[in-house]
């Protein structure tokens, strides 16, 4: 074994070197060579270097003491890319100095509301679980506050789990100190998002001249918070377990806001709250206001014009007869819309076409989109709903052919159930004639339907919006619906088991400020050109460890693993340099 000592650039344009222990074998006749640890820095390790090399060489280190082969050991090593990142990420957008502003802090060690802060959010980041769980996370990953301290769980003594509350393993001292910390991010949550929409509108320049808004809901287990907690329409195909709705403003893809609403409230219900909030929180008195089908309602357009903002919404094509009658009007000439990114990338990318057509109502713009991409896929889906009803509407001839059903109610009930099944009503019609059973093509309804095939609605009031500029505006609401596919999947805000209130915004509030920082990792890695989702450069970044080396004779030496080449891509990406964790102050290594 020898030493290699390898060069890589630090912050504020410092250079730095790196000692690695490098293995030398032999492997099917071929020479290798293999990292079998990475030591730390040069500068750092100066002062044992010339032992290091004696004892690689098989000699004793002057005195005869010091360090010997077998006692060279690792002792521990823990995930640190994963929490290295949200660190950074935490301090550049200025979520530090906004909680420390707001203060706050523990009753027990005095440690900042920002740093306990920090450990939820990051955990919900990288591996989400309860506040039982965090302490698992803190086993397997190296979490150390701003001075260096690693926080370390605190684990119940069999004996004390056997006299109460069994299945609780963790100390409830260490449980309400984190339980304190979501009622103190609760408390400050108004402020700290505003003032984080303030930093993120001057950092990345935001154009708050539109917003987008959607909803969703998630489920408990267990009966869920007195208030917030109702049966309500399930997304999550839970209808048995209560829920809340949760709502999300975005702009320029940033979420900036977040709201929690009772589980059995209409969609369209929250959006006079939420533009309240905009204006009195955030000072935006006129924005483009940008919901999708389920937000538009009489009520709430009236409400938009009242208030002088403007909107594009999508229109439902079965709730809203006009959509037909609008759709039927398209018959002056299209105008192709630019190719998004993901269909440039397509052999032969679909297009999208978009024509403005006449409204019902004075000052209204009505917009048909038509997507080939969009058309294909309604077209098929439509064709295979056809064809599964037109096989059982052949069974049900052939048991009328053979009298076996001849009763005309009951095979008027039978014909009736057959079309309930794949939406058969909107593409089959039937007749008993002289005991004859015959089906046939709806003359009406299948019409209607492939006139629906590929097009979509858009309604605005907004005069100097071009077709084409509406088009890719409501297209942006998708970031709003990705959005929520990271809060629940990625992010895992569900399933929740708080049962107050205060306590189920709280957590969903720590959720939000973790999509914030999965949302500035996708945002880094896709200007840098990396082809990688924030949850997969998540999952790289664990390459990057904290190793504890035992060196002998009582001395100890901590050194931070460099990664894979992937990691090494991503950390340049987000503009990371240094990986060594803080220098801990004062002499105390822990912190519970």
């Amino acid at each position: 074994m020898f030493l290699r000592t390898v060069k890589a650039a630090g912050g504020k344009g410092v250079q730095h070197e790196y000692v690695r222990l490098v293995e030398a074998y032999r492997e099917n006749g071929k020479n290798k060579q293999r990292v079998v640890c990475h030591l730390g820095r040069k500068d750092l390790l100066a002062a044992h270097l010339d032992a290091l090399v004696r004892l690689l060489g098989g000699n004793q280190p002057r005195g005869g003491a010091g360090v010997t082969a077998g006692a060279v050991r690792a002792t521990g090593a823990w995930d640190w890319g994963p929490m290295l990142v949200a660190r950074m990420l935490w301090r550049d957008l200025g979520l530090a100095t906004i909680l420390d502003r707001l203060g706050g802090r523990s009753r027990e060690d005095g440690v900042a509301l920002s740093e306990r802060a920090l450990v939820l959010v990051t955990n919900r980041l990288c591996a989400p679980t309860s506040e039982h769980g965090l302490a698992r996370w803190l086993e397997t990953d190296f979490v150390c506050d701003r001075e260096g301290r690693r926080w370390m769980p605190r684990w119940r003594a069999d004996k004390e789990r056997r006299s109460r509350l069994p299945r609780v393993r963790v100390e409830f001292r260490q449980l309400k100190q984190w339980y304190r910390t979501l009622d103190q991010l609760h408390a400050r949550q108004s402020q700290i998002e505003r003032e984080l929409y303030l930093r993120l509108r001057d950092l990345f320049s935001l154009h708050v001249d539109v917003v987008f808004y959607d909803v969703t809901s998630t489920y408990f287990e267990g009966a869920g918070p007195p208030l917030l907690g109702a049966h309500g329409y399930s997304r999550d195909g839970k209808p048995r377990n209560r829920q809340v709705l949760v709502g999300v403003v975005m702009v320029d893809g940033w979420p900036i806001a977040h709201h929690v609403f009772r589980g059995n409230v209409r969609d369209a219900k929250t959006v006079g709250q939420v533009l309240t909030d905009l204006e009195q929180r955030f000072g935006l008195r006129r924005v483009v206001f940008v919901g999708d089908r389920g937000m538009v309602t009489l009520d709430n357009l009236k409400l938009l014009r009242s208030r002088e903002q403007g909107y594009v919404v999508g229109l439902n094509r079965r709730r809203r007869e006009n959509v037909y009658r609008y759709i039927e009007r398209a018959t002056g000439a299209w105008t192709e819309c630019p190719l998004g990114i993901a269909a440039r990338e397509m052999e032969k990318p679909p297009r999208t076409h978009v024509q403005e057509v006449a409204a019902d109502e004075p000052g209204v713009r009505i917009f048909i989109v038509k997507s080939e991409e969009r058309a294909g896929y309604e077209t098929a889906q439509r064709l295979k709903a056809m064809e599964r009803v037109r096989l059982q509407l052949e069974r049900l001839t052939r048991r009328v052919e053979q009298g076996k059903l001849k009763a005309a109610d009951k095979i008027g009930a039978a014909a009736a159930r057959t079309l309930s099944r794949y939406h058969g009503y909107r593409y089959y019609d039937w007749e008993l004639k002289d005991g004859r059973f015959r089906f046939f093509e709806h003359p009406v309804n299948l019409k209607r339907e492939q006139a629906y095939e590929g097009k979509y609605v858009i309604q605005t009031e907004e005069k100097d919006l071009t077709p084409v500029q509406a088009v890719s505006i409501y297209k942006d609401l998708s970031e709003v619906e990705r959005a929520f596919c990271h809060l629940k999947d990625v992010i895992e805000m569900r399933p929740i088991y708080h049962q107050t209130d205060k306590r189920v915004e709280a957590h969903i509030f720590v959720a939000s400020l973790a999509f914030l920082l999965h949302r500035a990792i996708e945002k880094k890695l896709k200007a840098a050109g990396q082809d990688l989702s924030a949850t997969e450069a998540l999952q790289v970044l664990r390459t990057v460890r904290v190793v504890d080396l035992a060196l002998g004779a009582g001395k100890t030496k901590r050194c931070v693993t460099r990664g894979t080449a992937r990691a090494a891509q991503v950390l340049n990406a987000l503009s990371v340099t240094e990986l060594e964790p803080p220098p801990p102050v004062g002499g105390r290594m822990t912190v519970t």
